[in-house]
Formats: C-alpha cells, sequence, structure tokens
C-alpha cells in the first residue's frame, strides 16, 4: 500500500560516540598460480626486487566502517550502501562541501554502518587476474554527467538541477574501477553483514539497491525495512519468493529527468515491477516519487543535491513510521 509522508524539523545536534571502528566482511582465500612475476623498484636508490603474485589472497571483502553512539536514539542501526563505481564516500560530505547523509542520520539518532563494497575503496582492489572477468570500468565525467541525469553532456544541467553541477570534478574524484562480474561476490558479503550487525535498516543507492533486494530475498529477516535509493533496476522473483520479502517495509525514493533517460525509464520499469510484485504479495511499498510531491530538480544523487537535507527528512520520518 502506498503512502505519503511529510519532512520533519532537522537540527539535531551533534551525538557523542561510543567507538568508531572499521571492519572486513566476508570473502575467501583463493590461491593464483601460473601468473608471470615482475621485478619492481619500490625503494628510490635501491635495486629493484622481484615481486612474485602467486600464492594466496584474500578476495570477496567488503570494508564497513561502525558508527556506534554513546545514546542512539533510535531502536535500530542503519546501513548505508553506495551504488557501481562509488564507495562509502557517496554518503559523506557532498561536493560542494555540505553535510551528507551520513551526518544527517547520526544527527538523527542512528547507529551507522557505512560500507565500501566488494573491490572497491578500503575493501581493497585484487590482484588483477582474480578481479573477474574483463577489465575493471572506470567511469568517466562524461558518463556520470549523463548517467546520474544531471545534462546533457557539453550542454550544461538540466534547468531546475538540484545537484551542484560545477562541482562534477570534486564527484568524480570519488570514482573507483569495478568489475561488473562480482555481484554474487558482493550479495555474499553484504549478507554476512546483517547476519554480523543486524537486523537493521538499510539504505542502498543504485546498484547497491539492486544488490539490497536480492540480499532480502536471501535474508528478509535480517531487515527491518528496506530504502531504495533511485535503485538501477529490479530482480526477478518468484511468488514464494515474494511472500517471503514482503514482511520487509520498503520504500522508494526517485528523483527528475527521467524523460531525458532511457536507460533510466528502463531500470524505473524494472525497479516497478519488482515493487508491484511485493505490493501484490502483501507488501508495504512506499513511493516517494519527489517530482510528483511538488520537489523538483533532483538527479540520481538526491544524497549530495542542494535539498539533500530535505529528503533525508523524508527517509528519515518514513522509517521512524513503519520500523522504529
Amino acid at each position: 500500500m502506498s503512502q505519503v509522508v511529510q519532512a520533519p524539523e532537522s537540527g539535531a545536534e551533534l551525538p557523542s560516540f561510543r567507538s568508531i571502528r572499521g571492519f572486513h566482511v566476508g570473502g575467501s582465500i583463493v590461491e593464483l598460480s601460473d601468473a608471470p612475476a615482475r621485478s619492481l623498484e619500490t625503494v628510490p636508490g635501491l635495486a629493484a626486487r622481484a615481486s612474485d603474485p602467486n600464492g594466496r589472497h584474500a578476495v570477496g571483502q567488503l570494508y564497513v566502517q561502525h558508527f556506534a553512539l554513546v545514546r542512539p536514539a533510535r531502536r535500530h542501526p542503519l546501513f548505508l550502501w553506495h551504488g557501481g563505481g562509488m564507495t562509502g564516500c557517496t554518503w559523506e560530505e557532498t561536493p560542494d562541501g555540505r553535510p551528507g547523509w551520513h551526518e544527517y542520520f547520526m544527527r538523527a539518532g542512528y547507529d551507522t554502518y557505512v560500507s565500501d563494497a566488494v573491490e572497491r575503496g578500503r575493501a581493497s582492489w585484487p590482484a588483477q587476474e582474480l578481479g573477474g572477468s574483463g577489465q575493471a570500468e572506470h567511469r568517466t565525467i562524461e558518463q556520470a554527467w549523463e548517467q546520474f541525469r544531471i545534462g546533457e553532456p557539453g550542454g550544461g544541467a538540466y534547468p531546475g538541477q538540484q545537484f551542484p553541477a560545477d562541482c562534477m570534478p570534486q564527484l568524480a574524484r570519488q570514482f573507483v574501477g569495478r568489475w561488473v562480474s562480482n555481484r554474487e561476490r558482493a550479495i555474499d558479503a553484504y549478507e554476512e553483514l546483517l547476519v554480523r550487525a543486524g537486523p537493521g535498516i538499510v539504505v542502498a543507492h543504485s546498484e547497491g539497491g539492486r544488490l539490497a533486494q536480492s540480499v532480502l530475498q536471501r535474508a528478509p529477516r535480517h531487515f527491518k525495512a528496506l530504502v531504495l535509493i533511485e535503485p538501477a533496476g529490479g530482480i526477478e522473483a518468484d511468488a514464494t519468493a515474494l511472500a517471503r520479502m514482503a514482511a520487509v517495509p520498503v520504500c522508494v525514493v526517485w528523483g527528475d529527468y527521467f524523460d531525458s533517460s532511457p536507460q533510466w525509464r528502463r531500470y524505473r520499469q524494472l525497479a516497478d515491477a519488482w515493487l508491484d510484485g511485493l505490493e501484490r504479495a502483501g507488501g508495504s511499498v512506499t513511493r516517494l516519487d519527489l517530482p510528483a510531491m511538488g520537489i523538483a530538480g533532483n538527479s540520481h544523487l538526491p544524497m549530495m543535491d542542494r535539498n539533500n537535507v530535505r529528503v533525508a527528512a523524508l527517509v528519515d520520518a518514513w522509517i521512524r513510521g513503519c520500523a522504529d
């Protein structure tokens, strides 16, 4: 059943922390053999040394930073999962220097877990031979301009655009490579994270939203709620799987400018099909279509847009109404 929520007042004080700790979750030890050795000059002024990549490597892990408050105001922790070609930086400071959603939700009283997914950021980058099939993808500024629905490449930002488009070079500093062939490793690691640290509320962006759907299908008992921020598609699920997932309330947030992107219209159709299936199975689905609510101009990155606090407040109000 769909519902509409209103943004609450914001401005809470920065909380005190009980601990801030980082750890790795998931993955396995894999042995590499028959890879060529290299000679590397690792220390200036000293002779080169041999570097042999053959041997055992840790692969498939994700990195998590846990921020535990002295007095959390919310019953369940919040898990922040980023999108494709990005890291947990997604949730930190915006490209133009404003506080991001991580700070907002800490101020709102949540313990938080911020992840760098498999082969991103501090999760570590494995030996090329163990990285999966093909080469890693590296997003360009031109690709981001279009894929994030900020504007036409070379043609300026869309009218009313909420993303600080003049800060695109700063955003690009967050981009990391990715192998698109490691989806199952990422799902495994995220599931292990929730088994270890959950249950809680997962807030997942873009590719992370699609991965979260798969983790939900496997382990719905570890979710208190799922918030999908512009999910890049939806998974296929049969009636039995949808019935299991329907026990978890789901909220989806959509921005603006879908008319400009056939790719994103297709992603949204796939996501809507999955959400429709949850509703038919009796699940609670809330669709925060920002333009339909009179909130115009949001890009694919609402957590970084100029009105990011307003959108975060809508998400926070929904969570408090269904999972607190």
